[in-house]
């Protein structure tokens, strides 16, 4: 059975929207699926018109009074498509798992119970970063993040990616992720501006299908149905399911295909540029920029740094070398305090030093 999960901490991204008409499209090319709502507000669930006492929450808790497990709760609501409901009670796990050992591994535990029983079991994610969204990432073995085409839509991602990197170290748990471009509007100029920009940054992890924004879907979701139910030949279903071909198919991404078509000279160039991660453990503060010889020491959105659980973090794409930087935390400049190397500048001040190695 496959495990992907579908998440994205920001609202309004097309999450759920994109988890039940996925999995409705999975289960018309006959493959096997299901569709556990691990969101406390249950949209997928009342999306899809089920509205239920006992949940998800009743499999993962240890103190529910409906205590039982997930083949209990299943929903069949049409040929190969079951749901696993969600209801308000999930909002207390956070707190219900705080101090309990394995707690990021609750939701894995629990689906060994089904694995064979499905071929794709998806996973509609909270609107956030929390122990929910840590369950899910740590059950999956893929991850879809859908993103809309806007100025914000690559930054969210780096904050969840820096959630995968946390579950990858502490939980030695390797997740590969894709990116989705959802709610796409092709009348506007500044989408198609954005798309490139998503495909620049992300490369061959972005899908070849591109989901449109379609009014049909919020009608269908009005109606508890799925696009599928409600109008199969709308542009919305279509996208769907050419989204389901490319996951079944593993047809290969638009840009692995570039990347497969280009000479040696530019791989090498590519493969000349270096991963760097910068932090700062600052949780009293509301901004922080990295700037430096590599960014013509500009403080502006391409150089602020994510907050993640009071840590700040940064990716940096550089070549190697020896770098000057500095942070600009809440429009002060200093030197980073996690790095000792530092050369004086012209100002009478001292810069930090980054070497990059290859």
């Amino acid at each position: 059975m496959e495990i992907i999960a579908i998440t994205n901490q920001k609202g309004g991204c097309g999450k759920t929207t994109t988890a039940t008409n996925l999995a409705a499209a999975l289960a018309l090319n006959g493959k096997k699926t299901l569709l556990i709502d691990l969101d406390p507000q249950a949209h997928a669930s009342l999306g899809l018109g089920v509205d239920r006492e006992v949940g998800i929450y009743d499999c993962l808790s240890s103190i529910s009074k409906n205590r039982c497990g997930l083949k209990d709760i299943i929903v069949n609501l049409s040929a190969d498509f079951d749901l696993a409901p969600s209801n308000i009670m999930l909002s207390t796990l956070d707190q219900e798992l705080s101090e309990e050992i394995g707690r990021e591994s609750r939701l894995w535990d629990v689906l060994k119970a089904i694995e064979g029983a499905y071929d794709i079991c998806l996973i509609d994610c909270p609107p956030n970063l929390g122990l929910l969204t840590v369950n899910a990432i740590r059950a999956a073995e893929r991850m879809i993040i859908p993103v809309e085409a806007s100025r914000f839509a690559v930054d969210g991602v780096n904050r969840l990616l820096d959630i995968v990197d946390l579950v990858r170290d502490r939980l030695n748990h390797t997740v590969e992720f894709r990116v989705l471009v959802n709610n796409f509007d092709s009348r506007l100029r500044h989408s198609f501006n954005i798309l490139n920009k998503i495909k620049t940054t992300f490369g061959e992890r972005v899908f070849n299908t591109i989901v449109h924004i379609n009014v049909k879907v919020k009608e269908a979701q009005s109606m508890g149905q799925t696009i599928f139910q409600f109008d199969k030949y709308s542009r919305a279903a279509k996208d769907y399911y050419s989204l389901s071909r490319e996951i079944i198919s593993g047809q290969e991404p638009v840009m692995e295909k570039i990347t497969r078509a280009m000479d040696k000279v530019v791989r090498k160039k590519a493969r000349e540029f270096m991963t760097v991660k910068m932090e700062l453990r600052r949780d009293d503060v509301s901004n922080v920029f990295v700037v430096g010889d590599f960014n013509n020491w500009q403080a502006d959105d391409a150089s602020r740094m994510s907050k993640v659980n009071g840590v700040w973090k940064r990716r940096l794409k550089l070549k190697p070398g020896t770098y000057r930087y500095r942070l600009v935390v809440d429009g002060i400049w200093q030197e980073d305090p996690t790095n000792p190397e530092t050369w004086e500048n012209p100002f009478g001040e001292r810069d930090s030093v980054l070497n990059v190695k290859a």
